[in-house]
């Protein structure tokens, strides 16, 4: 790859992060508000699929009842395909949430304490932004 096309991937990075930035927001402050424990996360993994199939992203068949595994095509030909796997966490912990800010959690007894909300959230947004630069990618994300 040469500097000019890094430069240019960078740039395209950078304007869609931008762009969905917003959604990306909601996104991890939805999850947090409604926190599910280990293997009862069926209200995340709806709206992990819900998301994933509106940015054209395919959900690959699966019988996980909770979690999601989707995969990004890239259509650039020539070399070596390269496949990388990404993973977020999407439980939450046993814990009340004492906080006050506008998405608290609305679950009594659970809240996302150790960051797995926001893990969530980021990785919906980098499988966005993956997905708009497909064109580019010589191997596929799953």
């Amino acid at each position: 790859m040469t500097t000019d096309s890094s430069a240019f991937l960078a740039s395209k990075v950078k304007e869609h992060a931008e762009k969905i930035y917003p959604e990306v927001v909601a996104l991890r402050r939805d999850i947090h508000a409604h926190p599910e424990l280990s293997y009862e996360e069926r209200r995340t993994t709806a709206l992990i699929v819900e998301y994933l199939e509106r940015v054209g992203i395919a959900i690959e068949p699966s019988i996980l009842e909770t979690g999601v595994i989707a995969v990004i095509r890239g259509k650039k030909a020539g070399g070596e395909r390269k496949l990388v796997a990404l993973r977020a966490d999407i439980d939450a912990l046993p814990l009340n949430e004492e906080n006050e800010h506008g998405f608290c959690s609305m679950e009594p007894g659970k809240m996302h304490a150790c960051g797995h909300d926001m893990h969530t959230a980021m990785l919906l947004g980098a499988a966005n932004i993956l997905s708009s630069l497909n064109e580019e990618l010589n191997g596929d994300v799953l």
